[in-house]
């Protein structure tokens, strides 16, 4: 008995006690991520935003679960229950297991596995298929054509991401997130050197994670609500709890690639007094008050400025500076072994 506890049932119990230290802090910074957006947004209108619920309104978020929790979820008439249930799910859950590869301090990584940035790009592709899903699944047009619109719109903007982080990998020689990381602990943060691609990827976050000023497929004028527009009750509360679940997600991997992970700004005390995942959690925050910030502020792109910005901005400029990148490490003998 003994020996199945310690063989096999102690390491499930580690693994799964690994798992809700991942979840149950991203859980609860999704849910006042949405706090902290009306805070913000109201603070740059002149607003107050929520402060009625629970002191300076810290249970709204709260409040808005529960009452999401028990609205009656609808299915509309001739839609595929099956894939209509399941695409909201599909889009949390993606979400969430991405970070299974992001280390948040040192040694502080579920998964520490060689090839995390090809898993980490695998999963947030996969995003698209929930959002396809929900709009074909919903039997109506506007949630099919805001499917169709969102699902461009990622892929436009993924191709961009995918050469912004070959760029970063060349200079590491690893696809491993950690050794990301230590190869910017032996020099600058990725920033300074590749600071337009750190640009690009930002934007292009913004783009995957459709907030504005990209947030077309949720364009009210011309498609109501966009592929969510058939969901209500819990499966609308998981399609916004995804979008903003992806957008940690988004600030975790650009705060990997580009700002260093968990090391401090600088490499003395009293910064490297504090713990590498408070570093991490600021420079996500920092990131994420980006996003808002940006969507109180920009005017939403029309469609054809979105695209073109895609593929006749970001993609050239991105397989230039791929180029580029690779050339100066050749030249002056620097790719790593």
């Amino acid at each position: 008995m003994a020996e199945l506890w310690t063989g096999y049932v102690w390491p499930v119990v580690i693994i799964i006690a690994e798992i809700i230290a991942i979840v149950l802090p991203l859980l609860i910074g999704v849910a006042y991520l949405t706090y902290a957006e009306r805070k913000v947004i109201g603070a740059i209108q002149l607003r107050k935003g929520p402060n009625t619920v629970g002191p300076f309104g810290l249970l709204q978020p709260m409040a808005d679960g529960a009452k999401l929790f028990f609205k009656e979820i609808i299915i509309p008439q001739g839609a595929s229950k099956g894939v209509f249930l399941l695409a909201p799910m599909m889009t949390f859950t993606l979400a969430l297991i991405a970070w299974a590869v992001i280390p948040v301090n040192a040694g502080w990584v579920l998964s520490n596995i060689n090839v995390g940035v090809l898993y980490l790009f695998a999963i947030s592709s996969l995003g698209v298929y929930g959002i396809i899903m929900a709009g074909w699944a919903s039997n109506s047009k506007y949630a099919f054509l805001g499917g169709l619109r969102s699902a461009a719109q990622m892929v436009s903007y993924e191709v961009s991401i995918g050469f912004v982080m070959i760029s970063i990998l060349l200079c590491v020689g690893s696809l491993n997130l950690s050794d990301v990381v230590h190869a910017q602990e032996k020099g600058v943060w990725f920033i300074i050197p590749h600071f337009p691609m750190f640009i690009v990827f930002y934007i292009s976050g913004l783009a995957e994670t459709n907030r504005s000023p990209f947030d077309l497929p949720e364009g009210e004028s011309e498609l109501v609500a966009g592929y969510m527009v058939e969901y209500s009750g819990m499966p609308f509360a998981l399609f916004f709890l995804g979008e903003y679940a992806n957008m940690f997600l988004m600030s975790g991997t650009i705060t990997t690639l580009f700002l260093g992970g968990w090391l401090p700004p600088i490499a003395v005390a009293p910064f490297t007094w504090v713990p590498g995942i408070i570093w991490f959690a600021l420079k996500v925050c920092v990131l994420l008050f980006g996003f808002l910030w940006i969507r109180a502020t920009m005017p939403r792109y029309r469609y054809d400025q979105l695209m073109r910005l895609g593929w006749k901005v970001f993609l050239p400029l991105s397989l230039v500076w791929l180029v580029l990148t690779a050339g100066v490490l050749e030249v002056f003998g620097l790719v790593p072994n």
